[in-house]
């Protein structure tokens, strides 16, 4: 009987400090989108004041109506989006070919060789290949363009590429004979079956990489200029007063609404996201 009180109590406990160790750890995490907010309603006196007060005596509302008015932000926003969804869908469906190809013919010749690459450039920083991307675009006078973005997406992506493969590696052989037996060639096989199946992981990749597009800064930065610049740099460079000092309240504001797309993008797909991650498991 004392075991089992024993036991209980040890449950008990454990359970507790599991919830205890991730309600502070969401507070830690939240804590910054939290000092945005309240930072966005004050007046810069109070932004700027130590100690620090937490919330403001009269809230400024009327900061998040100036984000639209000092920039065209809805503009830009509205480009970014459309940029965005570009990338993600073109990308999606190129890497899930490339998945597809990698996945369901392995014996042909330098498969497994050309996959090794792809895994390769998982571990390759982007910040090693933006020069010498940028310098090849200069030269094909793709600068102040959106090409690189579409055409990077026409590549692929290695990690999209290594989601849908280790995906379609989970479908049963049987449905692909199934097809082949009833006349369907490989693309027919890839567009009929497998590509439906393949929701979870398609959500994945277009919601990480819309994200990633979304929330870009250093390629705006460098290959664009400010007239058809996304809303990264905008965010960064925009917001100042006549005299050039930089209304940092304003700002704050327009990083609330810049970052509320990426949050409700990512609570809206968290299940397929979860879902695909689990479904593309380690396999071959």
């Amino acid at each position: 009987m004392d075991a089992q009180r024993s036991g209980w109590w040890m449950k008990r406990i454990t359970r507790f400090l599991g919830y205890s160790i991730l309600i502070i750890t969401s507070l830690i995490l939240i804590s910054p989108f939290f000092f945005m907010v309240v930072s966005s309603i004050k007046v810069d006196a109070e932004y700027l004041t130590y100690p620090i007060r937490v919330f403001p005596k009269v809230p400024q509302w009327q900061h998040y109506r100036e984000v639209f008015t000092i920039t065209p932000f809805a503009k830009v926003a509205l480009r970014t989006a459309l940029l965005a969804l570009s990338v993600a869908t073109i990308s999606a469906v190129i890497s899930s070919l490339v998945g597809y190809a990698f996945a369901r013919y392995k014996d042909v010749s330098g498969n497994q060789q050309l996959f090794g690459l792809v895994v390769a450039m998982l571990i390759v920083p982007f910040i090693v290949i933006l020069i010498p991307q940028f310098i090849l675009y200069a030269r094909l006078k793709l600068t102040n363009t959106y090409w690189p973005w579409i055409l990077g997406a026409l590549a692929g992506s290695p990690y999209n590429i290594f989601m849908f493969r280790q995906f379609f590696l989970n479908f049963p052989k049987e449905l692909e004979d199934a097809a082949e037996v009833d006349g369907c060639g490989p693309f027919r096989v890839y567009w009929q079956i497998f590509l439906p199946n393949a929701k979870p992981v398609i959500a994945t990749v277009m919601i990480f990489t819309f994200m990633g597009v979304w929330g870009d800064y250093l390629m705006p930065l460098i290959y664009l200029n400010h007239s058809k610049t996304l809303l990264g740099v905008v965010l960064a460079s925009a917001f100042k007063n006549p005299q050039g000092g930089e209304l940092k309240t304003v700002s704050m504001a327009a990083s609330v609404i810049y970052i509320l797309p990426m949050i409700i993008v990512f609570f809206l797909g968290q299940k397929h996201i979860l879902k695909g991650v689990v479904t593309s498991g380690l396999k071959g």
